[in-house]
């Protein structure tokens, strides 16, 4: 796969996303996804400032949203020759908060249909103490249409990512600056 080869989301995660546009604000998940992916340059821009490292480009990410204060949402292209849709999902919060939040995007559409964003699974110690997780049957609908095979709770699909993926926190502040 070429990153950033195509703004377009694929299937799966422009139908998740068409559906979460239209819950902004009314379900307590502080996610506003993208009509489309960050380009390229508009990639590397979002990394160099999140980083300071002047030296980065975008080219290991490809954004599809942000929560309130601007964290950003997306796939981390750290699997050479697999497909966008099999790249785990990452958050990198305005505060300086990361997470890998799900193994790909399979689990991702359960990781939203179970009522969490990706601030809430990257922050899941602590998302507030009024915070309620509320599932979304359009959003569980999507996810049984489209990855059927990886229907988990979102403490599952949190787990899993953090446990693949443990070192991704350490990833990005040593590409801080």
């Amino acid at each position: 796969m070429t990153p950033n080869e195509d703004e377009q989301f694929p299937p799966p995660l422009a139908a998740a996303m068409a559906v979460r546009l239209g819950c902004i604000g009314e379900d307590g998940v502080d996610f506003e996804p993208f009509e489309a992916f960050l380009t390229a340059d508009e990639t590397t821009d979002w990394l160099r400032s999140w980083t300071g490292n002047r030296e980065l480009t975008g080219d290991g990410f490809r954004v599809f949203g942000q929560d309130g204060t601007g964290g950003s949402a997306a796939f981390w292209l750290i699997r050479p020759g697999q497909a966008l849709i099999e790249q785990p999902v990452v958050f990198l919060g305005s505060e300086g908060e990361t997470g890998v939040v799900a193994r790909h995007l399979g689990a991702f559409l359960w990781l939203l249909a179970d009522g969490f964003g990706p601030w809430e699974a990257a922050t899941s110690y602590d998302p507030g103490p009024d915070w309620v997780a509320r599932p979304n049957h359009e959003l569980t609908s999507i996810a049984e249409r489209f990855a059927p095979d990886h229907r988990a709770p979102a403490a599952v699909v949190i787990e899993q990512a953090t446990r693949e993926f443990p070192g991704f926190d350490d990833y990005m502040m040593a590409l801080c600056r």
